[in-house]
C-alpha cells in the first residue's frame, strides 16, 4: 500500500486554553497557545475541542470570515449571534453556520451543574454566500454502524460550500474506505471516541490526522462503539 502524504496531531500534544470554569484543547494555534508544527491545514484553522462548566458562557470576536462547525460530544450547547439568533444544539446534532469579521458568538452551557463537551471547527471561508447562513441537521450513528455518515455536504441545490462533514460509529475491525468527492481535497480525521488505524497511522481518543493526495482513505476501527470525524476541504483559500 502506497501511504498518502499526511501528519499525526497528537491529542497529547495539544494544546490548552483554560480558566477555572473553561477548558479548551487546541489541535491548531490558538489563542495563548502558538507552536511552529501547529499551523493551520489548508482552509481548516481552529479545531477545538471544549468543555464548559454549568450555567457558563463562551463568547468570541470572530477574526476572519468563516465557516463554523459545532458538534455537542456530551450534552448540549446554546449558540446566540449579535442579531438575536438563539437555538439550542444537543449531541447527536451539528450546526454550521458562517460568520463576518467583528462579529461576535456566544456558546452557553444550558445545564446549572453539568459539564458540556463539544468540538469547534473553523473554516476559512472562500465561497461568496448570503451572510448569516446557519443549517442544524440531525444524525444518528447507531442507525447505520460501520460506515460514514454524511452531516453536511459540499452542495445544497445551487450552492456549493468549500467542505463537507462526514461522521460515523464503528465496531471493533469495523472498516470503510472513504473517497474524497473532489481531487487535491485536505481531508482531516478526527478520533471522537475510542482508537483507529486510518491510511496505516494508529490514532486514538482525540487525535487528529491531516491527509493529502489521496484518492481513497481506509479507515479500521480498533475498539468497540469508536466514532469518527470526517472533513474533507478546500487546501486553499
Amino acid at each position: 500500500m502506497v501511504q498518502s502524504k499526511a501528519k499525526i496531531f497528537l491529542a497529547d500534544e495539544r494544546g490548552v486554553n483554560e480558566t477555572a470554569w473553561f477548558r479548551s484543547f487546541n489541535t491548531f494555534n490558538f489563542g495563548r497557545y502558538q507552536n511552529e508544527h501547529k499551523t493551520p491545514f489548508g482552509n481548516i484553522y481552529v479545531v477545538n475541542d471544549d468543555t464548559l462548566d454549568g450555567n457558563r458562557s463562551l463568547k468570541m470576536m470572530v477574526e476572519e470570515e468563516s465557516f463554523v462547525i459545532l458538534l455537542p460530544i456530551i450534552g448540549a450547547i446554546e449558540y446566540c449571534d449579535d442579531e438575536g439568533a438563539k437555538n439550542l444544539l444537543a449531541a447527536g446534532q451539528v450546526q454550521v453556520l458562517s460568520v463576518v469579521k467583528g462579529e461576535t458568538i456566544e456558546l452557553q452551557n444550558p445545564f446549572k451543574t453539568e459539564l458540556v463537551n463539544f468540538l469547534q471547527v473553523w473554516i476559512r471561508k472562500n465561497t461568496p454566500l448570503p451572510t448569516p447562513y446557519s443549517s442544524i441537521s440531525t444524525y444518528d450513528v447507531n442507525e447505520f454502524m460501520n460506515c460514514l455518515l454524511q452531516i453536511f455536504p459540499s452542495r445544497i441545490w445551487e450552492t456549493e460550500f468549500p467542505f463537507s462533514v462526514h461522521i460515523g460509529k464503528f465496531s471493533g475491525r469495523g472498516g470503510t474506505t472513504f473517497s474524497p468527492a473532489k481531487k487535491n481535497s485536505a481531508v482531516f480525521v478526527f478520533v471522537l471516541e475510542g482508537a483507529f488505524e486510518v491510511e496505516g497511522r494508529l490514532l486514538h481518543n482525540r487525535d487528529g490526522l491531516a491527509l493529502l493526495d489521496t484518492e481513497e482513505i481506509e479507515v479500521e476501527a480498533l475498539s468497540n462503539d469508536a466514532i469518527l470525524l470526517v472533513i474533507e476541504s478546500s487546501l486553499t483559500s
